[in-house]
């Protein structure tokens, strides 16, 4: 049995929307991290860190390692930049 179109497109916005709001929550925290004097880089590394090991533990080490695969073309492409490409 398929999932009906309909419900499989309010799951990606439920989906999409629930990342928004963990986003917001992160650069809460990030910002909090650097007013108590924690250097960003360090932040973002732990929180890159934190989320692997999240990730490996919902979804097993072969399936994150297939998405980090991609990662690396993405940064290419921007997708990660904050300042616009022309």
């Amino acid at each position: 049995m398929t999932t009906p179109p309909t419900t499989s497109l309010v799951n990606e916005f439920n989906a999409a929307e629930q990342r928004r709001e963990a986003l917001g929550y992160f650069t809460e925290a990030f910002a909090e991290a650097v007013l108590a004097g924690i250097e960003s880089g360090c932040f973002a590394h732990a929180a890159l860190d934190a989320a692997f090991r999240e990730l490996v533990g919902i979804h097993g080490e072969e399936q994150v390692a297939k998405f980090a695969e991609r990662l690396p073309e993405r940064i290419r492409h921007g997708e990660f930049s904050l300042t616009r490409r022309h």
